[in-house]
């Protein structure tokens, strides 16, 4: 008896005498049973599971960052997956380039080289390599001004939408396509070129250091990872670079193997 067939049985019990009705019964569970026996047993598929956090070992160049007892590690957030550090170096960027008709786009030569400064200026501390191609990028910066989250506020029926901004970072989590896999994450820089050079640089600078794993902002405007735009963006500081140093002294899912499970 089909699956079919044992549905129409079903239904039909209610049109039925109860004697019947009762041989019916007994006939549809004795047919549940023969196709639960005749069904082949399939086991499960094997089952990711994420990794246990575990803190990385520190690299030569982060155990040379300075260690200071007052800074703004308490304002770093966390992802699902942990505090976001890199786990292979060096860190590969691939900045926007012009088009043929863009060449000699001075605006576009000023931007170019705002980001250019503010990535040597990371350099000093990480190791950062820019290489030609977006596709194998970890990190990926583009002209381009920032997409503005508006929200819905339905209880005043009306739109939120945020001030305008210069820069924004956002990271994607994927699985490399190793045996294991392990979990990483890239990272897109939206920089906008509305901005005179200093300001450009300075927004460059800071979105940059949410990409290393300065995941939050300081309260002190003289930190490169202050949350505003100040007259006069500030260099990378102490602070910045002990926070920097702090996170990676953190326990992470992110550059891990994720295992797999096989369920019974």
């Amino acid at each position: 008896m089909s699956r079919v067939e044992i549905l129409i049985a079903a239904m039909s019990l209610f049109k039925l005498h109860p004697s019947q009705k009762r041989w019916l019964w007994r006939l549809l569970f004795g047919a549940i049973a023969l196709l639960i026996a005749l069904t082949p047993f399939t086991p499960a598929p094997a089952q990711p599971s994420f990794p246990t956090p575990q803190a990385h070992p520190l690299p030569d160049f982060i155990q040379r960052l300075p260690q200071l007892e007052a800074d703004y590690f308490a304002e770093i957030q966390t992802t699902p997956l942990g505090y976001l550090m890199w786990s292979h170096f060096p860190v590969t960027i691939y900045v926007q380039q012009p088009t043929a008709a863009e060449v000699e786009d001075k605006k576009f030569e000023k931007w170019l080289k705002s980001v250019d400064v503010a990535i040597a200026d990371w350099q000093e501390y990480f190791p950062l390599v820019e290489i030609s191609e977006p596709d194998n990028a970890d990190i990926t910066v583009l002209r381009q001004r920032p997409q503005r989250d508006i929200q819905v506020d339905r209880d005043n029926q009306r739109l939120i939408i945020p001030d305008a901004r210069h820069g924004t970072a956002r990271y994607e989590f994927y699985l490399t396509p190793t045996e294991p896999p392990l979990i990483q994450h890239r990272f897109t820089i939206s920089l906008s070129p509305a901005q005179n050079a200093k300001h450009m640089r300075g927004t460059a600078r800071h979105e940059l250091g949410h990409a290393l794993g300065l995941w939050g902002h300081s309260l002190d405007e003289d930190d490169v990872m202050y949350g505003l735009q100040v007259r006069r963006p500030p260099p990378i500081s102490g602070r910045d670079l002990s926070v920097l140093r702090r996170v990676y002294e953190q326990p992470t899912q992110v550059g891990w193997a994720v295992v797999e499970n096989s369920a019974s």
